[in-house]
């Protein structure tokens, strides 16, 4: 993975590797709007720009609200890529979104544009760039076996079929657990092996400039206490009565999405708003977490991290138009 160093790097001509923003960070991080400022100042320099969302809930069109997904006037001008483009009944794996990413990538090269890479889901972002395992399809008599055990059973099986694996995963991680017992069941390779044939990744021919937004937990858990009540405002739970109006298989990622459940159980009159709102945000306090701890270890050292402590009016975009080289030019 190549990573440019001078101010103008959206600006050099290399046909081998073209500039690729990159900008990650936590639910509630305010990368949203990170990215359109860093677009916005790279087309006062006279190129254009395109925002590429890499968030596993914004690909949703269910999900305008619960989501958080840019306005028509929050996407300030810039053109705006994946966001809304699948239909709640098509789960959306990282490996459709990193097919659908790349060639959203080209075409802006194609135009002589930089791409705008915007989300928080790290396996969307890993996979684009370093490529995924070509695990063969999963015998579906294996699958039902292996989705069938308590979390406890199917922890036990795996440390005996794939310690490696299982010395890495929690014992509660049903969903990894899961996943890595199946895939060693039925192809008789492990997980880890597989994974180091990723194929199809994007990091060798372009040129990366990435910065992580890693704000102050205490002011992102805020921000994350005070999403819910917001969304119910702009109509999140007029937009969950849509959704359960489809009757959509209740494993699709569209319905598990934070909020949904929420206030889906609300709607059903079983909990009230006030507790559907402390639920939602606990569940969105966790996620964010889990982002936070996956963003500051995982992608690769020499991507910036942009630390902050709080979301004033300045920060983090300027810290972050900093890195770019392009302060003073948001327009």
């Amino acid at each position: 993975m190549s990573t440019r160093n001078s101010s103008d790097w959206f600006l050099e001509t290399d046909a081998d590797r073209p500039p690729l923003a990159l900008i990650a960070g936590p639910t509630a991080s305010g990368k949203s709007d990170c990215a359109v400022a860093l677009a916005q100042a790279i087309e006062a320099q006279g190129k254009r720009a395109v925002v590429i969302n890499a968030d596993s809930a914004q690909v949703y069109a269910d999900l305008a609200v619960l989501s958080a997904r840019p306005s028509a006037n929050e996407m300030g001008g810039i053109e705006h890529r994946l966001f809304g483009t699948w239909d709640g009944a098509q789960s959306c794996s990282a490996a459709d979104w990193a097919a659908a990413a790349r060639a959203e990538i080209d075409a802006a090269h194609a135009a002589n544009a930089v791409p705008v890479l915007v989300g928080g889901t790290g396996l969307y972002i890993r996979t684009l760039i370093e490529g995924i395992a070509p695990v063969p399809p999963i015998d579906p008599a294996i699958r039902e076996a292996v989705r069938a055990l308590p979390v406890e059973a199917a922890y036990l099986a795996l440390r005996r079929e794939d310690p490696e694996r299982a010395s890495r995963l929690a014992p509660a991680d049903a969903a990894r657990i899961a996943r890595a017992l199946e895939v060693v069941r039925s192809t008789g390779v492990t997980l880890i092996k597989w994974q180091g044939r990723s194929e199809g990744g994007i990091g060798g021919r372009v040129a990366v400039r990435a910065a992580i937004l890693l704000p102050a937990r205490e002011a992102l858990y805020a921000r994350c206490n005070m999403r819910l009540s917001r969304m119910i405002e702009r109509g999140a739970a007029d937009e969950v009565t849509r959704l359960l109006a489809r009757k959509l298989d209740p494993n699709l990622p569209v319905m598990r999405a934070i909020g949904v459940p929420e206030i889906a159980a609300y709607l059903r009159g079983e909990i009230d708003l006030e507790q559907a709102n402390a639920l939602a945000a606990q569940a969105t306090r966790n996620y964010a977490k889990r982002q936070y701890t996956w963003l500051r270890h995982q992608p690769p050292s020499d991507w910036a991290r942009i630390q902050f402590e709080d979301f004033s009016a300045t920060l983090p975009s300027e810290t972050l138009l900093q890195h770019f080289g392009l302060t003073g030019h948001k327009r």
